[in-house]
């Protein structure tokens, strides 16, 4: 296993809400499955990229393992990684039980993950790049441009929050109380501490670290403080 330097950042540092208890992992999934249409979303994701039988795609920030455990029926083979372990555990017991044998899970990240077989056709993350800094979001975008292949794609979907807004303490302000009316105080509370603890970073910074590592933006959808892009390498 490789050694790191001192400085290297350590993304197995847990941030916001502590995913190494299993009632929080539970309580996550459980939630997700009710305020998500994550079978409809994992399609979209899927016809959004092209998503082929041959293909074999690196998931980063598998959480639960709900989109991994969608898109094995679509594709060769999955490796779905995570820096929680106890998310990684959760997610490979309901692939086990759902007799889903093309999905490999490793407790690793951006940062750290090892890829010592083929190149993917694939690589695909979801709400986890914001847990670094930016210097490390462009160490682990260059790391995905690496094990993509030639002409492969990366979806990246994450809070990303727009740079047009003149007053952030009214628009954060207003997030905050829409939340809590559609979806509850649990959500608004773990929105604040994203605010607040997280790395999100703004749309100009991202669109400039994704192009600057070399990827082609084909596709960018900007919804609120939501973001999406599917580059090309």
């Amino acid at each position: 296993m490789r050694q790191y330097p001192r400085w290297y950042y350590d993304e197995f540092k847990q941030s916001g809400i502590d995913y190494t208890n299993i009632d929080e992992v539970k309580t996550y999934d459980l939630r997700m499955q009710n305020l998500r249409d994550i079978k409809n979303e994992s399609e979209r994701i899927r016809e959004l990229i092209k998503i082929k039988r041959s293909d074999v795609v690196l998931e980063i920030g598998t959480g639960t393992g709900e989109l991994a455990l969608n898109i094995s029926a679509h594709c060769k083979q999955v490796i779905a990684i995570d820096v929680s372990k106890m998310m990684i555990n959760f997610a490979r017991s309901k692939a086990e039980s759902q007799n889903k044998t093309n999905i490999q899970f490793y407790n690793a990240g951006f940062l750290t993950y090892e890829n010592h077989d083929e190149l993917f056709d694939v690589i695909v993350t979801q709400l986890a790049l914001h847990h670094l800094p930016d210097y490390w979001k462009m160490i682990a975008l260059r790391r995905i441009y690496g094990m993509l292949k030639e002409e492969g794609k990366f979806y990246l979907h994450d809070v990303v929050f727009p740079s047009s807004i003149q007053n952030y303490d009214s628009y954060f302000a207003k997030i905050i109380t829409d939340l809590k009316k559609s979806t509850g105080d649990k959500i608004a509370e773990e929105t604040e501490i994203h605010i607040k603890e997280e790395f999100s970073t703004l749309d100009w910074v991202m669109e400039g670290l994704l192009t600057g590592v070399g990827f082609y933006i084909e596709y960018i959808k900007y919804d609120g403080f939501m973001a999406s892009y599917i580059c090309k390498k």
